[in-house]
């Protein structure tokens, strides 16, 4: 892709991502457009779950998908019942879930941050490189074809 390749780090509860996963998309910040808009196709995004579950507090605290950002704009899909969210397309790689305990003193987002949580409280934060490389590393992600969703 033409341009710079940013790095993102998504949060959503592990049963949304994996819904994302097997669709081939994912959303942000409960359907807000602006989060989207401001990933460009090309760009490397990883799902930080707090939980397994929307709305239960369970302790997961795992990476739980890896992917790359399709050509397109975000756009909005009915879900029905009212809600109607806007997606991002995205080529999910193969990989496995794993606990962002042990990269948390790695990480230069997280590094020396006691309440290191905090940084993901709007739910889309932008990431270096490196950090993007470590959380691949730790994944064991590739981008072979399409992923399933990841083991938790």
């Amino acid at each position: 892709m033409l341009g710079q390749t940013n790095h993102w780090i998504a949060v959503a509860s592990a049963n949304h991502v994996a819904r994302g996963q097997s669709g081939g998309f994912m959303q942000v910040c409960h359907g807000k457009r602006a989060p989207l808009a401001r990933i460009k196709p090309g760009d490397g995004v990883a799902y930080y779950s707090p939980c397994r579950n929307f709305g239960k507090v369970d302790g997961l605290q795992c990476l739980t998908a890896i992917g790359t950002v399709l050509p397109g704009e975000p756009y909005a899909f009915d879900m029905g019942g009212g809600f109607i969210p806007f997606r991002r397309d995205v080529d999910w790689h193969t990989g496995h879930a794993t606990s962002i305990r042990p990269l948390l003193d790695r990480l230069e987002l997280t590094r020396g941050r006691p309440a290191w949580g905090q940084v993901f409280r709007f739910g889309l934060v932008k990431i270096n490189a490196d950090d993007f490389g470590l959380i691949t590393d730790a994944m064991q992600a590739s981008h072979a074809g399409s992923a399933q969703a990841l083991l938790i």
